[in-house]
């Protein structure tokens, strides 16, 4: 998967770019009204863009669940550009995680890094509000909630 960037805009919404297998940067910005901009830059010139879609809160759902975005994603966005200082963050479990085997009570996630998990995506199935008795696969997608240090202590502890 490829790393993308986050990028606050203040009174506007957030950007994320990623650059994809063939090298093109692509970029994602949400507005904070719903309205959504996917923007290809040009190659040579990273501040320009060669394409920008223009889509509303309806033709982003639609474009996400074509490209297979599951509802669960998209609810949780649009509660994120509601609520101020809220995070989200998906996070992939390697097969080899320490998170694999136990269950999320006995991983004490969100005492030790404020973090809840609220989903987990796992092949074509999304498992809301999993409960403290759930235990990962290696190659489960984990939804999470919370302030962005507490997301970055998470994601410390699904990487180790």
């Amino acid at each position: 998967m490829a790393e993308v960037t986050e990028i606050q805009l203040p009174g506007v919404g957030v950007r994320y770019e990623f650059r994809t297998t063939a090298g093109e940067l692509v970029g994602v910005l949400f507005h904070r009204s719903g309205r959504r901009e996917v923007v290809v830059y040009d190659r040579d010139d990273p501040d320009a863009c060669t394409t920008v879609l223009h889509l509303s809160g309806d033709d982003a759902r639609t474009f996400s669940e074509l490209l297979g975005a599951s509802q669960v994603s998209e609810v949780l966005s649009q509660v994120q550009y509601q609520i101020e200082g809220l995070a989200i963050d998906w996070l992939h479990i390697h097969p080899d995680s320490d998170v694999v085997g136990p269950t999320i009570s006995d991983g004490q996630f969100r005492t030790r890094t404020g973090a809840s998990i609220v989903a987990v995506v796992r092949g074509d199935t999304t498992i809301p509000a999993p409960g403290p008795d759930f235990t990962f696969n290696g190659g489960d997608i984990a939804v999470a909630v919370g302030t962005a240090e507490g997301l970055a202590s998470l994601r410390k502890l699904f990487d180790e």
